[in-house]
């Protein structure tokens, strides 16, 4: 038997959550129901009052209230419920979460479930699950559920909806995850043009017992990483592909946001960064690349991809951003640097080659760094750097523990 928390807005949504939460109850499982609401009284009695969701906050609910403001008091709430569902289950309280709503629950019940960690059981009963649901989910595991009809009192087909939302929420408290023969994690950075590297060091980290999860650096990628570096479950990073940097600093399109490479310090996990596919940032096709970039040096991907070369200029500030995000974390972490190219179309001969843009690059990299910092005659691809990466790693959490 598992506690489930239903959250929701128990003034408009009262009925509906009660539906659901005498489902959960039907199945042998308990029920925490809290009211994020902040209209008229609640239709159902809460376990966890508006005002203790509020409290875990420190939050002065009732002069917010007098305000009538709604959009003020859903932004309050919004910070407040993920402090609590995140204690409650620090403290083992609940097992599972479900929440139904419109626009304003939505954005309640994601905001808690974005707080609580990959795995947890997470559902979303939403009138908004059929269009775009990215600033919702983020890079958690909530699954959206299309309402079909408005969640609005209980009908045909909301009963319907409603009572395989029980049945989905309660199937995924009871599914037992079989942890026996796990290794411990190590992630890694990749784009195309450092595929090889992290497929060659891939093996030889697996070879050594770690198991390694890939995630592709085009932004959300990068974000979902870092997410899960910062839940405490990765033994190792592998950041061979900051390239989400480059967006960011130029205002691309796949920029993973300024906390990129924040993760590790936070959980002090060792780490290698490399300054993989810093010499491109990422646009759409290329008549949407904006006009003052013109003259710039451009490659096309694909035809729904157009790659801008950083230059030095960009290149000296992208090797201080490194240096320092580096040098953030407390665990034992080492900068590795390629000098023959730091992606494919960077080589000698390539589209991307210049050498003054990378020698900028790397010298920002020195004079900012206060880590280790390994320089290699070879190209990032290359077998050779790929073993470098993998061994210090492996040297790295060795040295950790």
């Amino acid at each position: 038997m598992a506690t489930i928390a239903v959250i929701g807005t128990l003034d408009s949504k009262g009925e509906e959550h009660a539906f659901v939460a005498n489902l959960i109850k039907a199945r042998g499982h308990e029920v925490l129901l809290i009211d994020v609401g902040t209209g008229s009284d609640p239709q159902v009695t809460p376990d966890v009052t508006r005002f203790e969701v509020a409290e875990a906050g420190e939050i002065d609910l009732p002069p917010l209230i007098d305000k009538q403001d709604r959009g003020e008091c859903v932004v309050a709430m919004s910070k407040a419920a993920p402090l609590l569902v995140s204690r409650l289950v620090a403290e083992g309280k609940i097992e599972g979460i479900v929440s139904l709503g419109g626009g304003g629950g939505t954005a309640l019940g994601t905001a808690a479930m974005r707080a609580l960690p990959v795995g947890f059981p997470k559902l979303m009963v939403s009138t908004l699950a059929s269009g775009n649901t990215a600033h919702y989910v983020g890079t958690k595991d909530i699954v959206m559920m299309p309402s079909i009809v408005d969640v609005a009192g209980l009908n045909r087909i909301s009963r319907m909806i409603f009572t395989r939302a029980a049945g989905a929420i309660c199937g995924m408290v009871e599914a037992e995850v079989d942890g026996s023969c796990a290794k411990p994690l190590i992630v890694a950075s990749m784009f195309g043009n450092t595929t090889d590297l992290v497929n060659k060091a891939k093996d030889l980290l697996e070879d050594a017992g770690y198991e390694v999860l890939v995630f592709h650096a085009t932004g959300t990628g990068g974000r979902t990483m870092e997410a899960l570096i910062e839940s405490g479950m990765v033994a190792g990073v592998l950041d061979v592909t900051t390239t989400e940097w480059a967006d960011e600093l130029v205002g691309a399109t796949l920029t993973a946001g300024p906390e990129r490479m924040d993760a590790m310090s936070k959980a002090k996990v060792p780490a290698v960064v490399a300054p993989g596919c810093l010499d491109m940032a990422n646009y759409g096709e290329r008549d949407t690349v904006p006009p003052e970039l013109e003259g710039r040096n451009f490659y096309i991907h694909n035809p729904q991809v157009t790659l801008m070369r950083t230059n030095a200029e960009e290149c000296a500030q992208l090797g201080k951003i490194i240096a320092e995000k580096a040098n953030a974390n407390e665990a034992p972490v080492s900068i590795m640097i390629p000098k023959k190219a730091i992606s494919v179309i960077s080589a000698e001969g390539q589209p991307f080659h210049d050498p003054v843009a990378d020698e900028a690059l790397f010298a920002g990299i020195r004079k900012h760094a206060k880590v280790a910092v390994e320089e290699l005659d070879a190209e990032i691809n290359s077998s050779e750097f790929a073993k470098a990466c993998a061994d210090k790693l492996l040297d790295l959490i060795a040295g950790s523990k």
